[in-house]
């Protein structure tokens, strides 16, 4: 089935046979649903935190910043923008000249607004020698639009949403990497000032991230009394999964060689693994918010944090008792509780003996932890908090898409349909053991929990695979606590126009 050169390709990429095989396999005979048992709710399994409460959280996150322990804020930021301006890119193409859609028209009507009106004003002057108002006066409204998207222009249809201007300041317009940088000043800063931020990027990006961050680096220290380190990483071509035709056959390029796709999130599991933190903050690039809205944000981010410090320090003081071999029966079922109530770990049968509990209670408390923010469901597409059934019989929290959901069960539809929140990607994780030994992130994926979908390359179908979600099935195996979060917290910018609402003006 593979050519000499096929084989040279999977070295390149540091690819196993092994690993194609079992690519080929599940195209072949797909991937099993989750059954769920329920959607998480207030009442079971998401967290609301009281006003009493709150403020030792808070405090037990401020006194982890004293210590010596690192933080950094990681942030997926390798997604081209092109989809925020898909409808732009329409009205390119469109049949008419002047806006007629809502979006069209909302984004001409507004478009003094934007943070970039100023930089794509002198795009347009430089282009086409006339300012946004007179290509628009002479109804050349798609001039305008070239201008923003077009490689002679701003670029903005081929830029990461990282480097776009979103927000207007006085002292200059914003990216989404400099409130990043801006946000981290305010959570994860640690006692000696320094706020360590990743960022995943495309290769081809990497040097633009680069020069952005160099130009405003100093300027942030000084204004923001702190320090930043700030590293990238790319994704790792060996997560990189193999199209396949209709038929399920290794899908051939027109000059024969195989075409391998990117992963998907789920692979940025590699990436999360390499860095040597403590916690880790977890949120997606688009999801800022201006300089008058951060210290809510960052305050519900401190509260995350400061859950996930209390949750893990009763966690490895339960873990030193059950492995220093003196450990009461009485002791490990109040371990039982903690997992089954604070945890919500529901176990698939009763225990044989003490021993067997033991050996149960480790398995479960020794693995990484996270703490995810969840939202009022208000209708917004995405994944949500359920209580699922785990390949070892146990049912815990795990967040899950709608394509890991089997159409024909009425019951999981229907909790998915309902359920009471819904996942706003705001993570904050514990990764290193109770000995202080980095876990090996890789070893708590569930690799059954992938998608296939259907794509198309110079006009021939194909099915393209993607591994498990990062904070779906990459992090199945993790413990997992829920709290609700304001729907404040949530600002992502999925359309140009988005930048047009209140909490980004």
């Amino acid at each position: 089935m593979f050519t000499k050169d096929d084989l040279a390709l999977l070295q390149e990429k540091n690819i196993s046979q092994q690993q194609i095989d079992a690519q080929l396999n599940y195209f072949k005979s797909g991937f099993p649903f989750l059954n769920i048992v329920n959607a998480a709710s207030v009442e079971k399994g998401i967290l609301r935190v009281s006003e009493a409460d709150e403020k030792e959280y808070l405090t037990a996150w401020q006194d982890f910043l004293k210590t010596d322990k690192q933080v950094t804020k990681f942030v997926p930021a390798s997604g081209a923008a092109s989809r925020m301006f898909k409808d732009l890119f329409a009205f390119v193409d469109a049949g008419y000249d002047a806006p007629e859609t809502k979006f069209e028209k909302t984004f001409f009507d507004n478009i003094e607004k934007f943070a970039f009106y100023d930089a794509l004003n002198e795009a347009c002057k430089k282009n086409f020698g006339k300012t946004i108002p007179e290509l628009t006066e002479s109804g050349n409204y798609k001039a305008v639009v070239r201008a923003l998207l077009s490689i002679d222009g701003l670029n903005y249809g081929n830029q990461p949403k990282g480097l776009l201007l979103f927000h207007t300041y006085e002292e200059g317009n914003r990216t989404p990497v400099g409130e990043h940088m801006t946000e981290g000043t305010l959570y994860a800063k640690d006692k000696n000032g320094e706020v360590n931020l990743h960022f995943t990027v495309s290769e081809e990006h990497k040097e633009l991230f680069k020069l952005l961050v160099a130009a405003r680096k100093l300027g942030y220290e000084l204004k923001l009394d702190a320090k930043f380190k700030v590293s990238y990483s790319v994704q790792k071509p060996s997560t990189d999964t193999l199209a396949v035709d209709m038929e399920n056959n290794p899908f051939r390029e027109d000059d024969g060689s195989l075409l391998f796709r990117p992963g998907g999130h789920g692979a940025l599991i590699e990436n999360l693994n390499d860095i040597d933190s403590d916690i880790i903050f977890i949120k997606n690039i688009d999801n800022v918010v201006p300089d008058r809205l951060k210290n809510d944000e960052a305050r519900y981010k401190q509260l995350l944090a400061g859950v996930l410090v209390k949750m893990q320090q009763r966690a490895f003081g339960y873990l030193q008792e059950l492995t220093s071999g003196e450990c009461s029966s009485d002791k490990l079922q109040e371990i039982l509780k903690f997992t089954e109530n604070e945890l919500c770990i529901v176990p698939n049968k009763s225990f044989a003996d003490d021993e067997e509990l033991k050996n149960y209670l480790i398995s479960k408390l020794d693995r990484p932890f996270r703490v995810c923010g969840m939202v009022k469901n208000v209708g917004e597409p995405g994944g949500g908090p359920f209580i699922a059934e785990n390949p070892d019989g146990t049912a815990s929290l795990q967040i899950l898409e709608s394509s890991q959901i089997d159409k024909n069960d009425t019951k999981a539809v229907d909790a998915f349909k309902h359920g009471s929140h819904f996942n706003p990607v705001d993570l904050v994780c514990g990764v290193k053991c109770y000995k202080n030994n980095k876990f090996d992130l890789t070893k708590f994926v569930d690799k059954n929990t992938g998608f296939i979908s259907q794509k198309s390359k110079s006009g021939k179908d194909l099915k393209a695979l993607e591994l498990p979600g990062l904070w779906n099935g990459a992090m199945s195996d993790w413990n997992t606590i829920f709290v609700e979060v304001p729907i404040s917290t949530f600002n992502p910018v999925k359309t140009v126009n988005d930048l047009l609402r209140e909490e980004h003006q």
